[in-house]
């Protein structure tokens, strides 16, 4: 009786919310009009254009491609085949894994595992809603979502063959060691399927449990094991290391087949929890409304408007785009998997989280969070504090409790300094830095733990020199250059946290490793050079070389690595010879040839301008660095140049990977007119906006921001006022945001 009492309750608050959804809408400013989800679903943006919610557990996409590096998340515009509608995926990254729970509807024809196809006039997509006609079997598909679970809708145009595929062997990027490890499934009944999905690849553990529930009975199942069949019973209950595929049939009707499927990352017994708290009804639109009301309160946290429709399409969309990875990895009852693979249960006001690109996201989404979401910003910081309280470091790329050992350096302690440095920073700082400086140095005792695993591999090899010998030697390891510039950076942040935690000694300490950028500076050439174990510099030296994980630098080269010293930009523009040089340097890099030499340069040197690379994240501070000569305009005209030609209104409209939000991120808070070059130094630099106006809620009131004279002719800044009063340099801090005020720009086309 409690059980039908609370189903009436929830059934009348999901009518109650959707005949609310408009009128509400109407009050605050419908937003997902602007936002396309196929934008950076072509070249190699890879973004997914399911159904998801802000930071939401399930992605539910289509899976139209499951190897290479453009099937990083599952999907690629150019395709028209779909091998199933899967509910987790990553946005953007340049590696692929998930892709967990796959159903595929069919009709006609007895393939063990069928494959739809579909034409681009059919398929579309808007935050929250997702729909394709399968155009083989006849299948209208809508896709939608809560948090924590996915909501399905078929329906057929041949009535009386209603079929769909449960796919337990799906695997994305198999050719990239993504592999099934075990598969546990209850058939509990008909309309009922429960288990756990187990596999092996870039996260080097992940377990999903699931619960699937159909709106009605099938009429029979067949199971097929490594793709014979094999007898299937109700109820049922099995485990197995092999490829598990279920077809359902349903009997004959007109109306649409309804899905739900909750995940967990702890149990059944989760997801089950999971559906009942979330979606425990079967109202396919109300969810919709529901879905679009939320991405509208959280789009809404920028109201901007521009002129020009394709700035107002790529500045919403970068929003969305922004507001997807990291996702909430934890139960509705508090449950989640820790970085240890143990269940924890969070204490009150605590949500795990997982998928942290870190290395790119500590630049610009991060930075863009603590303006305008800073609880959600500060909830992060909590989030990789406890994971290394669970797994020993701080996380580095997380993903579904793993470390995967991604990337350069340490970058969790830049997002954890810039919330120390905003006043953003909750808990003990002293455990904060305690993470930040044992995260920075070789630890035998995880090198042992984490021993045949690439999840430490590389951070303990290169902090090992750099903590002997002070930089890391080119003909030890790759990537020594960027690893030495990067580790300088982060010891920096180190320092900076240990400060604020009142340890001077460490922070002393660290204040000097961050010195160590100096040991790659060639006086000759102004550029990072690779530095031999004996003290030279590696010879001979081609500053437009680059070759994927086996050169001086991580996915670019020289030109694209010697800009990097964001947290001592006056001692190093002294360095190379003062503000002359250095703007000197600035552009050569914008306008010498585009040329890179290597047979296997990295991939991800896309949007070049000169041998700047907007594709990849190394490059995105360089054209605010303009601000410390006395040539910003030119920095002003590359952001536009930038802005202009690098984000349009198109699948292939994100000139590099996405990943996780910060190729977006980028953008929105560049078309705002501000950049945080140096994470843990709470100052921004002003560049060229792209909106009219502007205004953001924060604890002051509101930041507002006008544009005056705003034109495609009018890129550079004429002058700046920030609350009535003219900057005399181009850069405000975190306060003067937070605080609440007016940035005023006007704008000319007059250098």
């Amino acid at each position: 009786m409690e059980r039908t009492i609370a189903s009436i309750i929830a059934f009348s608050f999901l009518i109650f919310f959707g005949c609310q959804t408009k009128q509400v809408v109407k009050e605050q400013e419908n937003k997902i009009q602007y936002v396309d989800p196929f934008i950076g679903t072509g070249f190699h943006g890879h973004t997914f254009p399911g159904a998801t919610r802000p930071f939401a557990m399930v992605q539910l996409s289509p899976d139209t491609h499951i190897m290479g590096w453009d099937a990083s998340s599952g999907y690629h515009y150019d395709d028209r085949q779909i091998y199933a509608f899967s509910h987790t995926h990553l946005s953007g990254t340049g590696i692929g894994d998930l892709g967990d729970v796959a159903l595929l509807p069919f009709s006609g024809g007895d393939s063990i595992k069928p494959v739809a196809t579909f034409t681009k006039e059919t398929e579309q997509a808007s935050p929250g809603l997702y729909k394709v006609r399968l155009d083989n079997f006849g299948i209208d598909v809508a896709l939608t979502s809560t948090d924590r679970v996915g909501f399905h809708k078929y329906t057929y145009s041949n009535t009386s063959d209603r079929r769909m595929m449960l796919d337990l062997g799906h695997i994305l990027q198999p050719n990239w060691g993504h592999k099934l490890v075990s598969n546990d499934v209850e058939v509990v009944s008909n309309e009922e399927i429960r288990g756990t999905f187990r596999t092996q690849g870039w996260a080097h553990f992940h377990s999903v449990s699931y619960r699937i529930l159909f709106s009605e009975p099938a009429d029979s199942i067949r199971m097929f094991t490594d793709g014979k069949e094999t007898p299937a019973s109700v109820p049922s209950k099995m485990h197995s290391d092999k490829d598990l595929k279920y077809h359902f049939k349903f009997p004959a009707s007109d109306k649409p087949l309804l899905v739900k499927v909750a995940l967990s990352p702890v149990d059944t017994d989760g997801a089950v929890k999971n559906m009942e708290s979330e979606l425990p009804e079967w109202d396919f639109d109300a969810t919709v409304a529901q879905s679009e009301q939320v991405w509208n309160e959280a789009l809404n946290r920028v109201s901007m408007t521009s002129s020009d429709p394709v700035v107002m399409k790529n500045f919403y969309t970068a929003l969305y785009h922004s507001m997807i990875a990291p996702f909430a990895y934890q139960d509705v009852d508090g449950r989640y998997l820790g970085m240890d693979k143990q269940v924890h249960t969070a204490e009150a006001g605590y949500t795990n989280y997982t998928v942290f690109s870190l290395w790119d996201t500590f630049r610009a989404l991060h930075p863009l969070m603590t303006i305008i979401d800073p609880a959600l910003a500060a909830d992060w910081g909590k989030v990789m504090v406890h994971g290394y309280k669970e797994g020993g470091i701080l996380p580095k790329w997380p993903l579904a409790s793993s470390y995967t050992g991604c990337m350069v350096g340490y970058p969790a302690t830049s997002v954890l300094a810039d919330l120390v440095s905003k006043g953003l920073a909750e808990g003990d700082l002293s455990v904060w830095a305690e993470a930040a400086a044992r995260s920075s140095v070789y630890r035998e005792d995880l090198a042992e733990k984490f021993k045949g695993t690439r999840e430490l591999d590389l951070i303990t090899r290169h902090t090992y020199f750099k903590e002997k010998l002070g930089f890391v030697p080119a003909d030890s390891l790759p990537e020594s250059v960027s690893w030495g510039v990067e580790m300088a950076y982060y010891d920096w942040c180190v320092s900076k946290i240990a400060e604020h935690a009142g340890n001077k000694e460490v922070a002393e300490a660290y204040a000097l490793k961050a010195q160590n950028y100096k040991r790659y500076l060639d006086p000759e050439t102004k550029m990072m050079r690779g530095v031999m174990a004996d003290g030279s510099f590696r010879t001979p030296f081609n500053p437009r070389y680059s070759a994927h994980m086996k050169s001086d630098y991580t996915e670019g080269n020289a030109f694209q690595w010697s800009f990097f010293v964001p947290h001592d930009m006056d001692n190093f523009i002294d360095a190379i010879g003062g503000k002359g040089e250095f703007e000197t340097r600035l552009d050569t890099l914008f306008t010498t040839s585009s040329q890179i030499d290597g047979a296997e340069a990295s991939g991800d040197i896309t949007g070049l301008i000169g041998q700047y690379a907007h594709g990849n994240e190394p490059s995105h501070h360089m054209a605010y660095l303009y601000n410390w000569t006395d040539a910003p305009h030119k920095g002003q005209e590359r952001l536009d140049q930038i802005m202009r030609n690098f984000y349009t209104n198109a699948p292939d409209g994100i000139i590099g990977n996405e990943d996780c939000g910060q190729m977006s991120a980028w953008y929105v808070m560049s078309a705002l007119g501000i950049y945080q070059v140096c994470p843990g130094e709470p100052v921004f630099a002003i560049g060229r906006p792209m909106v009219d106006q502007a205004s953001i809620p924060v604890k002051g009131g509101t930041f507002q921001i006008k544009v005056n004279n705003n034109s495609a002719a009018n890129k550079y800044v004429k002058e700046v006022k920030l609350n009535g009063k003219k900057l005399d340099k181009l850069f405000i801090t975190y306060n003067d945001i937070v605080n609440g005020g007016l940035l005023e720009f006007t704008m000319t086309d007059k250098l």
